[in-house]
């Protein structure tokens, strides 16, 4: 797909970016190394645009983000943010420099072979970086957690009851903490009293960013999608908010692109009349995709729908929420159904993480 416009094509780095433009009128090339500063690069775009023509700005989706791509839509260009992993590259090239990537970016715009990402707005990628930084408080507690057990797991304690890190698990911890680990030596105490301060310091901070996430879930744009979600059995709010602000425009799927994006379709690998189906591609948004698999386990248990999902369905429209009470009964048919035939529990649970996905869609597209 030819045209006349110029291809520029950006390889950006923390302090650097190189440029490589194709002029697609007389087929000049331009190059050029500026560092990473929106007023520089603003400036040079500008000069490119009125010596060339109108531009066609590509860079690829990285660490340093989306403001450059917002500052270009601002300023009236055209920015495409290309997607990483859709990138074509030539398998006999072994020689990769800046330069390199810059014209390889103009190159395959001008063919039209790059696949772009969608550029958040700014209070998308507000909400995505606190659900995203709640992501982290909750891995790092675990680790925490993990790192206590095994402290205590070392020197021989096993906790006696079924259910760990509750009222009972951490009375039970400080009474060896008082009993027993004082002949242990003060290293031991030392580094119990730590994994201890670092387990507590996780709640607190987990604790802290579900408050804020949950005062964002009501009162922010992303309200009335949670608001849908949490219909659905297994999707609490910090659930319906992640999924809301990870997907963003719900609109530019189906129920099977989705499912796609989030990695749960099988992988394929076909020639000729074989074709071979392996795991889920496991590509796209991982948090998102991890956040259905937990939901999807909830649809196990006898479905009678309680007060909390009740007042869920009431702050919706009729329409939604009996379409949310079809979902919820399907789900649960499907998996009794897949386990009265022996099907593996976690090839089950990721058939109703990429079902669960259609519903999500379904309902945040549906016209109340």
């Amino acid at each position: 797909m030819f045209t006349e416009s110029t291809s520029l094509g950006l390889d950006v780095h923390a302090r650097s970016v190189v440029a490589a433009a194709i002029d697609g009128s007389t087929g000049e090339l331009i190059r050029k190394k500026l560092p990473n500063d929106p007023v520089v690069i603003s400036e040079f775009v500008t000069d490119l645009a009125r010596e060339h023509g109108p531009l066609r700005i590509t860079y690829e989706a990285g660490p340093t983000g989306f403001g450059l791509a917002r500052t270009m839509l601002e300023a009236g260009y055209f920015v495409q943010v290309a997607a990483p992993s859709k990138l074509i590259r030539p398998p006999g090239d072994r020689v990769k420099t800046d330069r390199n990537d810059a014209m390889l970016l103009a190159r395959l715009d001008r063919a039209g072979d790059i696949v772009p990402v969608r550029i958040p707005t700014r209070s998308e990628e507000s909400a995505r970086d606190l659900v995203r930084s709640r992501d982290d408080a909750r891995r790092d507690l675990m680790t925490s957690r993990h790192r206590l057990g095994k402290l205590l797991l070392r020197h021989g304690y096993v906790f006696p009851g079924k259910t760990a890190w509750g009222r009972p698990h951490d009375v039970w911890m400080r009474g060896i903490r008082r009993d027993d680990l004082t002949s242990a030596g003060t290293g031991t105490l030392a580094a119990f009293d730590d994994a201890c301060d670092t387990v507590h310091h996780g709640l607190a901070r987990r604790d802290r960013l579900d408050v804020a996430i949950t005062e964002l879930a009501e009162g922010s744009e992303f309200t009335e999608i949670t608001h849908r979600l949490v219909c659905l059995r297994g999707i609490s709010t910090l659930t319906a908010f992640g999924l809301a602000v990870e997907i963003g425009d719900w609109e530019r799927f189906t129920g099977k692109k989705l499912a796609a994006f989030l990695g749960l379709v099988p992988s394929e690998h076909s020639s000729g009349s074989s074709r071979k189906l392996g795991g889920i591609t496991r590509t796209g948004n991982s948090h998102a995709r991890r956040l259905l698999v937990e939901s999807a386990w909830q649809h196990k248990k006898d479905y009678r729908p309680g007060p909390t999902l009740q007042m869920n369905w009431a702050n919706v429209p009729a329409v939604i929420a009996q379409r949310a009470d079809q979902g919820n009964r399907r789900l649960h048919r499907r998996w009794m159904t897949m386990d009265a035939h022996h099907k593996p529990r976690t090839v089950a649970t990721t058939a109703f993480a990429r079902e669960l996905a259609g519903w999500c869609w379904f309902l945040a597209t549906m016209e109340a």
